[in-house]
Formats: C-alpha cells, sequence, structure tokens
C-alpha cells in the first residue's frame, strides 16, 4: 500500500501573499471574515496562521486566494515566486497612493501575461505564424512626424473614415479592427472580475506587451469612452517602439510624452486642429464649449483636444492643465449620474455579451480556432478568456455587440 504524503501551506507564503496585495491585517480579517473569539482577537487568529501554529482550513485558503489575487497552489510553494518581468513603469504615483490599489493593477499585469504566454505559445505550435516586424521597429530618435505616417502606413488608418462613425464606439472600434488585423490583441480591462475590483484609471490607464509574435494592448474601460481611441494610439507607439510597460495618468516620462504626442496626431493633425479657432475666445467656458463642439464633430475626446492646443502653442500649459481637470470632473460626474440611472433601470446587454466585446474579435476567434483544432486545452481557452472552462462554450455562442 502506497503512503501519500499530505503538502502543508507554508505559513511564509500567507504572510506575504498579504502583504503583496497591499492588504494590511484588520482589513484582511475583514475580508477573510476572521472574528474574534473568547481568547484570541481577529487579528491574533490571523498572526497565528501566517505564524503556522495552526493550519488555515481549505475553505480559508479558498477566501485568501481570491482577496489576496493569487492561484490556490501558491499556498503549498516553498518560498514566494520570484517576480516576474513586467516590462518598465511609466507611472507617477504618489508615495500616499494606497498599496492595494497598486496591487490590483500587479494582480491584473500576472493574469495578462499568463494570457499572452498561452498565446504565444499556441501562435508558436503554428508554422504558418510569421514574425510581426513592425513590433520594435521605431525608435524615440526617428521623431514623431515619422512615426505617425509609418503607423498609418501600416494600419491603412484614414482619420476621416474615424471622423464619419456616427458615435464614438464605433469610431474606436474602427482603430481597433485596423490594429487587430496586423495581429495585435487588444482588450479592454477595468476591474478583476467584479466592482469590488475596479482599477482606477490613474494607477493603470493602458499596458502594452511588445512581443514579435503575440502582442497585447489592455485599456482600461473605466476611463471615458472617448479617450479609449487616444490610449489605444497611446499604447500601439509604445509597440512600435518595443515597449512593454504600464501607463497612467501622468505624462512625467519622456517615453509617455511621446507617446502622447504620436496619438495626437495621429487622430488630430495639425491641419484639422487649424479648422478649430480659438483666439477671440475670452473666457473658460466658451473655450470648453468650442473645444468640446470640435471633439464631439470627430468623436475625439475633448481633453485629447485641448493637448493638442497646447503643443501647437495655442493655449499655456497652466490652461491646458486647468481644461484638463474641468473636463476630468465633467466626466467623473456624468459617470456618477450614469451608474446611479443604470441601478434604477431593468439592467443592460448579456454578460457574455459585454465580456466578448471586451476581449475582441481577434482574441475571441483565435481562441475558437485554437480549441477546436486541438491547440489548447479547455482550460487554457478559459485563462485566455478571463472564464472557468464550463463557461467558454457559452461565450463563443453568443452574437457579438453590434
Amino acid at each position: 500500500m502506497w503512503l501519500v504524503k499530505m503538502v502543508k501551506v507554508n505559513p511564509t507564503i500567507l504572510r506575504w501573499a498579504r502583504e503583496t496585495a497591499g492588504i494590511n491585517i484588520d482589513d484582511a480579517c475583514h475580508k477573510l471574515g476572521i472574528n474574534e473569539t473568547k481568547k484570541l482577537t481577529a487579528r491574533e487568529r490571523l498572526l497565528v496562521l501566517e505564524e503556522g501554529t495552526i493550519e488555515p482550513s481549505r475553505p480559508m485558503l479558498v477566501k485568501m486566494a481570491k482577496h489576496y489575487h493569487r492561484p490556490l497552489i501558491t499556498f503549498y510553494m516553498e518560498g514566494p515566486p520570484i517576480k516576474g518581468e513586467r516590462g518598465q513603469d511609466f507611472r507617477s504615483l504618489p508615495i500616499s497612493y494606497p498599496n492595494e490599489d497598486i496591487a490590483l493593477v500587479d494582480a491584473l499585469l500576472r493574469d495578462i501575461i499568463a494570457r499572452q504566454s498561452i498565446v504565444r505559445a499556441a501562435l508558436e505550435d503554428e508554422e504558418e505564424t510569421e514574425k510581426l516586424n513592425f513590433v520594435s521597429s521605431a525608435k524615440m530618435s526617428d521623431g514623431v512626424p515619422r512615426l505617425v505616417d509609418f503607423i498609418k502606413e501600416i494600419l491603412k488608418f484614414n482619420i476621416n473614415d474615424f471622423y464619419k462613425k456616427d458615435s464614438i464606439a464605433n469610431a474606436f472600434a474602427y482603430i481597433r479592427t485596423c490594429i487587430e488585423s496586423k495581429g495585435i490583441f487588444v482588450l479592454l480591462i477595468g476591474d478583476l472580475g467584479n466592482y469590488h475590483t475596479d482599477l482606477d484609471i490613474k494607477a493603470f490607464r493602458g499596458f502594452a506587451l511588445a512581443d514579435n509574435f503575440a502582442p497585447f494592448i489592455v485599456i482600461n474601460d473605466n476611463d471615458s469612452k472617448a479617450a479609449w481611441s487616444f490610449t489605444l494610439m497611446h499604447e500601439l507607439a509604445h509597440i512600435f517602439l518595443g515597449q512593454t510597460g504600464i501607463s497612467g495618468a501622468s505624462d512625467d516620462f519622456q517615453e509617455e510624452r511621446f507617446c502622447n504626442d504620436v496619438a495626437g496626431k495621429l487622430l488630430l493633425p495639425d491641419e484639422e486642429l487649424k479648422r478649430l479657432e480659438i483666439k477671440d475666445v475670452t473666457n473658460k467656458s466658451d473655450l470648453m464649449m468650442q473645444i468640446t463642439a470640435f471633439a464631439n464633430d470627430r468623436n475625439l475626446s475633448c481633453s485629447m483636444v485641448a493637448y493638442n492646443l497646447y503643443l501647437s502653442g495655442e493655449i499655456s500649459q497652466s490652461t491646458w492643465l486647468d481644461l484638463n481637470d474641468a473636463y476630468r470632473n465633467l466626466w467623473e460626474e456624468n459617470k456618477r449620474k450614469n451608474r446611479i440611472q443604470s441601478n434604477e433601470g431593468e439592467g443592460g446587454p448579456n454578460y457574455y455579451i459585454i465580456r466578448k466585446h471586451r476581449l475582441g474579435k481577434s482574441l475571441t476567434s483565435f481562441t475558437q480556432r485554437m480549441l477546436a483544432g486541438g491547440m489548447i486545452t479547455t482550460s487554457e481557452a478559459g485563462k485566455i478568456l478571463g472564464l472557468k472552462p464550463q463557461n467558454v462554450q457559452r461565450l463563443f455562442e453568443v452574437q457579438s455587440w453590434k
């Protein structure tokens, strides 16, 4: 008869997982449902688990895996895993920025990199897969105009087609289709599965994974829909520069300013910006009205138009920053009102329709093709799509969001 040796939980992993999730002891007790007893406080009960005095139950480990955003198997490892390569960090976050929000973004990056590795492995198994030579083909020293022209040439991107779309959503879909047709996967992700894990745009606006076979771009869809197109072009510039990394709301880094300039010129060429005449505008409210009308007619972000006015020297930096804050406040107020109206309504589209839209046609169809051809397992398909394996087929069967 064979004796099976039971693998025990490594208590040092419990503390490491909590701390890297940015959760203090008191908050962890609340999230995990650990209450005080006659002999021990809630804090003491968690500490005896982390010190290894008591073995955590299976249900407790499941809770820890959920709230610490770690796979269950992590708690049985001999030691904390080495932090994987995630590219460059182009953000400038204040020291006081919440650790838990930073940890949520770290969890997202781990998830995206894991998804991309499965996609890349499947592509490598296909004999017809070709290297995407435009990835890492540009340098900042080439200058903004040259990269703008190169991107337009590769994508066959026509700004007038973008302007003619009947909505901001369809204009974004046009750019997304242009980019996905070149082998880049574009995802919309704003949380880790529920609204309790919403990702703040200050900590994460976009992420580019510059790979020559399976490049990924991820956009935080908590941002305004008008900003998605700009963020997508910004992250695309990172792909062409060969820069894997995460972007936030700031532009303190030279690379961020360069990619902002590229995105701005792609979506609003100088000759088009000249159509906006503001020389006779004397107050802020009138300026905002003119910019808003101009932006809405072209499916653009008002903040992006204001940014281009600053780059062209039409307005000062202080005016641009003031306008940017004003537009951000307006957007946040509208978002709050829409959330209230949504809660009072009868509900939105089917979950799987929304999920399919966020994943994009390219990643969804690729996963379906690989699964049908036996190149990946159902579990791997679920990982790529962010679904449980048993729900993969259901997503394939729903109609895409028109």
